[in-house]
This record gives structure tokens, sequence and C-alpha cells, in this order.
């Protein structure tokens, strides 16, 4: 069974960092003539996040309709209360996602928008300024953070937009309306392979119908790859088929490396060096990214696989929040996403398996500790997490 649904002419851009979504992103609220729908995990409180905001504003009173999503948790209490207000005084439709955890524990990670039924974006960019750390607004970042969106037009926008629709009904009151739209979306087959610039489809992550299929598209893909994978994360914490996905894929001569984000929370960095020496033993090359907080969620294998998104290398990601990713099989869309990882790479921090073996005692033992709490958590959490 295939772990993706493709569906062909479509035009995907990739947009670096907030300097490039930022602009597309209100540009095409500024086009918008009939509908937006857009999804973030937080949606901040400052000077960028208010340009969106303006946009957004400026969409609603010239007749718009705009649906606003934003995760409570991510979001945070107060802001989320505020943002209701005043979308509510301008005239935007807003809901925020999973309030007070009444449907558990689960988050809404994605990262979404969707003009007119024309323009979408996906990617891993929250509505908040570049150079603020998402943990601690008030700690400023040494550098952009290292993070990608995609800009899309074509057959895919409409798969997009019939997600987000169906969305925006499941949290309101319309619940048979919002399965009847479920249902149109998970018969959608697209325009098959044969024609057009690129071929592209959204693979969704929840704990409903999908809930193994992000990690089944990099399985997948990594079952077919034959020379080369690059994959990056700010959260890394495989599951035990993803790591063996690696480890297979690089004992079997791919050139599979890593780029992990670290820094950020001294748990996580513990947890992820647990998984390092299994890792760095089959053949697996491990570089850490230090410049600046990295989030992007993208890789490239071969020459004509990437995916672009917001599903991070971790249980949350894989087990519990809801997520959204691009893939894309074009050879130039590679090609350019490629370029971006390996200028990352090459600003990294290269781990050495023999430096990595001779870690004292103390530092293996925090390690080892680390992933049992970690698995303990997590085990705790995904018992009884579907979603209502």
């Amino acid at each position: 069974m295939r772990a993706v649904t493709l569906c062909a002419d479509n035009h995907i851009t990739l947009l670096h960092n907030g300097a490039a979504f930022f602009p597309a992103l209100v540009a095409a609220i500024d086009a918008a003539r009939a509908e937006i729908y857009l999804e973030t995990y937080i949606f901040a409180d400052d000077d960028t996040a208010q340009l969106v905001q303006e946009a957004l504003t400026r969409a609603a009173q010239r007749g718009v309709a705009v649906r606003v999503i934003a995760d409570w948790l991510g979001t945070g209490r107060q802001r989320s209360a505020s943002l209701q207000q005043e979308f509510a005084a301008s005239g935007v439709m807003y809901r925020s996602f999973n309030p007070w955890f009444r449907r558990g524990v689960a988050r809404m990670h994605r990262k979404i928008c969707v003009v007119d039924r024309q323009v979408g974006f996906v990617g891993g960019l929250n509505i908040i300024d570049d150079m603020v750390s998402d943990d601690d607004l008030r700690l400023p970042l040494p550098a952009p953070r290292w993070d990608f969106a995609v800009g899309i037009s074509g057959a895919l926008v409409n798969v997009i937009h019939i997600e987000l629709e169906a969305q925006w009904l499941r949290l309101g009151e319309m619940k048979l309306l919002a399965r009847l739209r479920q249902f149109k979306r998970t018969r959608f087959k697209g325009r098959g392979l044969a024609h057009g610039p690129a071929s592209a489809g959204l693979v969704l992550r929840d704990n409903l119908r999908n809930r193994r299929t992000i990690q089944r598209a990099y399985l997948q893909a990594l079952g077919h790859a034959r020379e080369s994978a690059l994959l990056t994360s700010p959260y890394f914490a495989p599951s035990r088929k993803l790591r063996r996905g690696l480890e297979q894929a690089a004992m079997r001569g791919v050139d599979v490396t890593l780029l992990l984000g670290v820094g950020q929370f001294r748990l996580q960095d513990a947890v992820s060096h647990s998984y390092y020496p299994k890792l760095l033993k089959a053949g697996v090359k491990i570089v850490e990214y230090r410049k600046t907080a990295l989030h992007a969620k993208v890789a490239v294998i071969d020459d004509d696989w990437a995916t672009v998104g917001s599903s991070n290398f971790d249980g949350f990601s894989l087990l519990v929040n809801q997520e959204a990713n691009v893939v894309v099989t074009d050879a130039d869309f590679s090609r350019a996403l490629r370029q971006q990882i390996a200028s990352g790479i090459a600003d990294g921090e290269p781990i050495s398996a023999d430096a990595f073996n001779h870690r004292s005692w103390r530092t293996r033992l925090w390690h080892g500790t680390a992933f049992f709490v970690y698995r303990f958590l997590m085990r705790i959490i995904t018992i009884g997490n579907d979603e209502r």
C-alpha cells in the first residue's frame, strides 16, 4: 500500500526562513478575494505576527471569509484569549485547538494556509518572528531560526483545502458535515503521476485514520533509497522502526546524514544522544547544528524525493500531535532543498563515533536515564490518546 497519494500539475516553491515565507504569506492574504484558512501551532504577539494579523484583518474587512486555528498550548492561554477578542472585533473567525486539554494531550502542530483554493503554504514556520526564541520570548536568537516552508499552486491545493475545511468543521458544531468532508478527502486520488511540473502529496498525522502515515512515508523512501538520505529535525527521538530504517539504509551503502538541532532543551539533547551509538555504529552520519535554532523538519532522499513540513523525529510528532508534511517527487525541487541542507551541514559540528564512544560514565548514565524517562512519559501520554 502506498504511503503517499501524489497528484501532478503543481508548482512548488521552497521558502527558506521567515524572510521568504512571511512576505509570500502576507502577499497571498492581501490578494485574497473569497476565503482564507490558516492553521498554526504558535500565533505569537510580536511584530511579525502583527503583520500577519493585520493582513488577515484587512482581508476580513473587505469581505473575505477568514478562518484561523491556533493551538491553545503553543499560542498560550492569554494570547489565545486576546486573539479571540481581537479577531472577533475585526471579523476574523478564530478557533483555539484543544483548550484546557479537553481532547487529551494531543496538539495541533500543523502550519498550513490556503487562500482562495488557489495558493497554499505548508511547512515548519509558526507565526512568530525569526529572531525570537520559541520557549522564551525574552531571549533573542543569535541568527534567524533555520526553517522552511513551501508555497504551492496546482492540484495539491485542493487536497489541502479539503483538509483545512474539515478541520475547521471538526472544531465547530457541524459534526456530521465534518465527517462527510473527511470521507470526501480520503476518497480523493489526485490526477496521477504522468503529467505536470511537479508531483506532490499532503501527508497527515492524527490519532484517527493517519496514525502512522508520516512515519510510513519516511520508511518507504528510506527503503527505496539507493545513494543518499539527508534528514533534518530539531527534536530527535525516533521510533524503533524509524531508527532501524535509518540503520538498514546506511548498512546497505546509502550515505545517510542526520542534521539535528541541539541546545534548546537539555533533557531533549540527552534523549537524542542516547540514540547516537547504534546509529553511528551502523554508519549513519550525525551533524549537530548550533549556529542558531534549527527548526526545520525536512529531508531529501536520492535525487527525486523530498519532504517539508511540521513533523519532528520524536514521539510527540510521530505518536501524539497532528502534523502535516508535503512530499515532492521532483528533481529540481530536491536539488534546491539538498543545497540548503548541505549548507546547514557545513555550518554544523560532525559527531565522531570514536569521541562519542569515549563519553564519561556520568554522561552515559545521564543519557540512559533521559532515555528511560522519555520512554516512560511517552508510554503514559500515548495511552488513551485517541482524539474525541
